[in-house]
Formats: structure tokens, sequence, C-alpha cells
């Protein structure tokens, strides 16, 4: 049987009460997402266990991280594991929807009851609270559902198309924030124009290939306001030999994996 837990270097993530468990998408969002010492709030939509909120967390010294998600096992399953974790005072998890984020007057901090972020008057007039949205979105839109509601909030598209992820975050990102998103490599051309239609250009993306002469699955894409060539890459997960990571995904998450 699985354990109920995955343990990384500085922290520990118990994915027991959410659907989604621990896995490469979350870990490359994580240890990827570009980030400089100008993000100090950082908005993870569909956090899940808390992973990717983690990992940042890990990564930017001084960022306020809020985890929301509208699955109640998966926000209690980040707050547990925001709690236990060296940062828990720069972590924050609410059970919410990113459409119920923006409709907010004020975020409540959980352990203080004081205003986390902006006011939903300081949203609309411009003065807006994230310098980082990252996500790692449901995506699947017109397949078969699994019985576990959880599981299929967690994995299908209905309660956050991707026209609404963009739209909702165009009025919660400031100015020079970015978003950062992991989705199916089929998506990105679609995820591009959508971006474009609200105001945003993908400045990055890396093509992740699972092995030597597969096909890709999945790609991490940046988006910004600011126009820019878009950096494109590719990644390769294993080498030649199964189970045995390239050097470039292992450099990639050598601050995270045990074993690295």
């Amino acid at each position: 049987m699985p354990a109920p837990f995955f343990r990384f270097k500085q922290f520990t993530v118990w994915h027991n009460l959410c659907a989604m468990k621990v896995g490469t998408d979350g870990v490359l969002l994580g240890a990827w997402t570009p980030v400089n010492p100008s993000v100090k709030q950082v908005l993870d939509i569909g956090c899940g266990s808390g992973l990717v909120a983690l990992m940042i967390a890990q990564r930017c010294n001084e960022a306020v991280i809020t985890g929301i998600d509208i699955d109640e096992g998966a926000f209690l399953q980040s707050d547990f594991n925001f709690r236990q974790s060296p940062w828990s005072n720069r972590l924050r998890a609410l059970h919410l929807s990113l459409q119920e984020l923006e409709q907010s007057a004020t975020l409540p901090n959980h352990n203080s009851g004081t205003v986390l972020h902006s006011s939903l008057q300081e949203l609309k007039s411009g003065h807006t609270a994230f310098d980082l949205i990252v996500s790692n979105p449901p995506f699947f839109s017109n397949s078969l559902k699994n019985p576990n509601q959880s599981r299929t909030t967690a994995r299908h598209n209905d309660s956050l198309p991707l026209n609404e992820l963009f739209e909702h975050s165009n009025r919660l990102l400031n100015e020079t924030g970015s978003i950062v998103l992991i989705l199916p490599v089929t998506d990105y051309q679609k995820c591009v124009k959508l971006a474009e239609s609200h105001g945003f250009h993908c400045t990055a993306s890396v093509v992740i290939i699972p092995k030597p002469n597969a096909e890709p699955k999945r790609i991490l894409l940046s988006f910004g306001r600011i126009k820019a060539p878009e950096i494109k890459s590719e990644l390769l997960l294993e080498s030649g030999t199964r189970g045995e990571y390239s050097v470039e995904f292992a450099k990639l998450v050598r601050d995270f994996y045990l074993k690295l």
C-alpha cells in the first residue's frame, strides 16, 4: 500500500485526505516556476496537498503564499501540511474558489484573523495583491469522469475553465506579475491564445519529455503582461534507464528530493 505521505529534504507532504497525490507535475511546477526577490505575495490556485506552495516557500525566503482549493479534503490537507512545515508563518490555506477569492472583501489570516491581502475595493482600483500566480489546474474537459467526486473536481475543468483562470487572475495580479501553469502539451496553442485575449503573453515554455524517444505529455508555461520573445526549451525526465532521472531533471529537483 502506498505511503500516505511523501518526504522531501525540508518538508513532508501528507496526501491521504486529497484526491490528487504528490506527482511529477506538481514537482515540476514548484521547482521550475521563475521567481525573483520581488516576489512577495503568491497565490496557488487549486493547491491540493500544498506541494507547490511548499516548494515555493522553500525557494522564496520572504514570500507569503496563499493556497486555495474548493475541495474540503484538499483544503484540510494543505492546511495541515502548511502548519507542519518550517514556513508555517508564511503559508495560508483557504477553502474557497478563485471566483470567491476575488469576491471576498478581506482574506483572513488562519492564525490571527488579521487581513492578509488587499480588500476587494483595492483589487478593483488596481492595487492588486499578487506578484505570482501558480496553478496545476484541472485540465480534462470531455473525458469520462471518475465516480470519486473529489478526484473529478481535481482533474476536470468544469469548475475552473482556463478562460476564467486568466480572467480572474487578470484582476488579482499586479502589473509586473506572472502566471505559471503546467498543462497537457496539446493545450499549448489554446492556452496561449486565451492568455493573449486577457492581455498576457507567454514568456517561457518547457516541453516535458518522459523518456528518450517518447511523445511529450506536459508543458510548463509562464505568462506576463509585458510582451517579449518566448524562451522555449525541453526537459527530459528519465535517461535511457527506466527509473533513472536525467541530468537536467535531477539538477532541477536536487534541492527537494531526498536521494539527490
